[in-house]
């Protein structure tokens, strides 16, 4: 088996050493699933590992690269997807109890596009039930349990991607697909020190991924570094026409970052948390004086549009996962769900009235042309991933994690491009996140703000020891 050093290697180094023929895919595909059965349950990782699905890629990876017919930068290289996206033959539970039995006879797009990059899918990484889509108030809230966070697994991960970030985290796989309505790529990757690009709304097809919110919902990478979610993300781009939210053409295929030829104007936000835990404030310090500090970047301070844009975004998400899981609310199954929210969340979200729907529908107009406006100014906005760092497995997250979201809200709302990097770290040993966000269609410029970061600090390069 190889180590665990070679195991924590990013996607760009493991690519560089199966083309080179030091590893082997299979090596490496036996290497992670080896790791993944030993810590995986230890850790609430996984809803399901797929070995035999995994050793038959990374045979056909090996013999495909041994005859000259390289893929590119993922042949070979094995990942997990978020339990909400089908793949032909295995369950696809999105994480909760109703849904353990379902199997798809078809592939998500994304898991298609992987397999056509030649990626080895290792398993079925465990989420939060419904992604959270009707609420939750606990980490159990998931048909596997709460996924623990590797850095100290008396600690959360986050939802609702919680058993991608953990996977990430823990070297269980070389990267994992997580999917974002509000928070569930830029948290986890936070809260478990990895790398996490939230997309441009519609990028990435949806086709085949459980549906919460139709209008907000999106697929990204989870990863080590930048140019790992940089790679990934140019993989599984692109337009698709069984996705009615998908962009069109061009404008759906992310090409990648290339450095910029001037300074990228970094707008560091002023009033997005009104409370931030010492511990972060102090991270988020040095992590400013390290971006200031870059001749690749013009740093100022900017403020946020003020307005109701958490409320509207709450209310298009309860309203749209309302109508996503109907039939389990009418049938009365959502009873069956772990978490007490969640069994009458669908209830209440379905009381909310047409109007303040509508309502909420244009204020996200009026939020977009404030943001073209703020975006005039900067090219990137960054600010802290959380303002806190990842709270206890049994905590009340309506205690735990009290804090308003503006950017979060904000962000999903419109659609905006996200990245989420590790910048230090706090109390009891839990990572700090950095994020960064950009205008729509605008992903190769948060992932170039983040790479500057990057390549100047080592948080990335860190990871857990387990016993």
């Amino acid at each position: 088996m190889l180590t665990d050093d070679i195991l924590y290697l990013p996607v760009t180094e493991l690519s560089h050493r199966i083309r080179q023929k030091q590893i082997s895919p299979v090596q490496l595909t036996e290497s992670y699933l080896e790791r993944s059965r030993k810590l995986g349950p230890r850790l609430n990782a996984y809803a399901t590992l797929t070995p035999e699905l995994a050793l038959k890629q990374a045979r056909a990876a090996e013999k495909e690269i041994a005859a000259g017919k390289y893929r590119g930068p993922l042949h070979g290289i094995p990942y997990a997807a978020k339990d909400l996206l089908a793949v032909k033959g295995y369950p696809t539970t999105w994480g909760a109890r109703p849904y353990v039995n379902q199997k798809f006879d078809y592939d998500a797009t994304v898991i298609r596009k992987l397999q056509d990059a030649g990626a080895v899918l290792l398993g079925k990484a465990a989420m939060i039930e419904l992604a959270g889509g009707l609420g939750y108030r606990y980490a159990s809230a998931s048909a596997t349990g709460a996924a623990r966070n590797p850095w100290n697994e008396a600690y959360w991960t986050c939802g609702s991607s919680s058993g991608s970030g953990t996977i990430v985290g823990a070297g269980l796989a070389a990267f994992a697909i997580g999917t974002e309505t509000w928070g569930s790529i830029i948290c986890p990757s936070g809260f478990c020190g990895i790398s996490g690009l939230r997309p441009t709304f519609g990028r990435v097809s949806r086709y085949g991924a459980m549906a919460l919110a139709y209008s907000m919902d999106k697929i990204g990478p989870m990863a080590r570094s930048v140019d790992d979610c940089d790679l990934v993300l140019k993989a599984i781009s692109g337009h698709d026409a069984q996705d009615a939210g998908s962009l069109p053409g061009a404008s759906a295929k992310y090409t990648g970052a290339e450095e910029s030829r001037r300074p990228l104007r970094v707008g560091w936000i002023a009033n997005q948390w009104k409370e931030i835990a010492p511990d972060v404030n102090k991270a988020m310090s040095a992590a400013h004086d390290v971006l200031k500090a870059s001749h690749a970047l013009k740093m100022s301070t900017v403020s946020l549009p003020e307005g109701p844009w958490e409320a509207a975004a709450g209310t298009i998400v309860s309203v749209e996962g309302a109508s996503a899981f109907k039939d389990l609310i009418e049938s009365g199954r959502v009873s069956q769900l772990n978490d007490p929210l969640g069994k009458i969340g669908g209830y209440m979200n379905e009381a909310i009235s047409a109007s303040d729907f509508m309502l909420a529908e244009r204020i996200r107009r009026i939020l977009q042309k404030k943001m073209a406006e703020v975006f005039t100014k900067v090219d990137v906005l960054a600010t802290a991933s959380l303002p806190v760092t990842a709270p206890r497995l049994e905590a009340n997250l309506d205690d735990a994690l009290t804090f308003a979201d503006p950017i979060g809200g904000i962000g999903n709302i419109c659609g905006l491009p996200a990245i989420s990097v590790p910048c230090g770290f706090g109390h009891d040993q839990l990572p700090v996140g950095v994020q960064f966000i950009g205008r729509p269609l605008d992903d190769a410029a948060v992932v170039q703000a983040a790479r500057v970061f990057q390549s100047q600090t080592e948080w990335h390069k860190r990871h857990p020891q387990f016993a």
